[in-house]
C-alpha cells in the first residue's frame, strides 16, 4: 500500500488549529479553508482538480493532507470485528 502510516505524518505540517482562524477548526495552513470543507467536497464526489479550482489558495498536497489528518480519527471509530465462533 502506497499510503503507509509514516507518510501520513508528513502532512501534519499542512494543518493548523488557531482560535483566531475559523474558531479553531482545523484549516489548511495559510488559508481559511477547513479540513471539514475539503473532506465534504471529496465525499460529495468532487475531484481534487475541482477542489483546487474552487479553492485556489490550496495546493495539490492539501486534499491529501486533509485525508491524512482525518484518517486516525476514522480508524478509531471503526468497529472491532467480532472474534470467530470456534465451537
Amino acid at each position: 500500500m502506497n499510503g503507509a502510516t509514516g507518510d501520513l505524518k508528513d502532512y501534519r505540517h499542512r494543518i493548523v488549529c488557531d482560535k483566531a482562524i475559523c474558531g479553531g477548526e482545523p484549516v489548511l495552513k495559510g488559508t481559511r479553508v477547513t479540513v471539514r470543507t475539503v473532506l465534504a467536497s471529496l465525499a460529495s464526489g468532487d475531484s481534487v482538480k475541482e477542489i483546487l479550482t474552487d479553492f485556489p489558495s490550496l495546493t495539490a498536497e492539501d486534499p491529501r493532507a486533509a485525508i491524512a489528518f482525518a484518517a486516525p480519527s476514522a480508524e478509531e471509530d471503526l468497529p472491532v470485528p467480532a472474534a470467530p465462533d470456534i465451537r
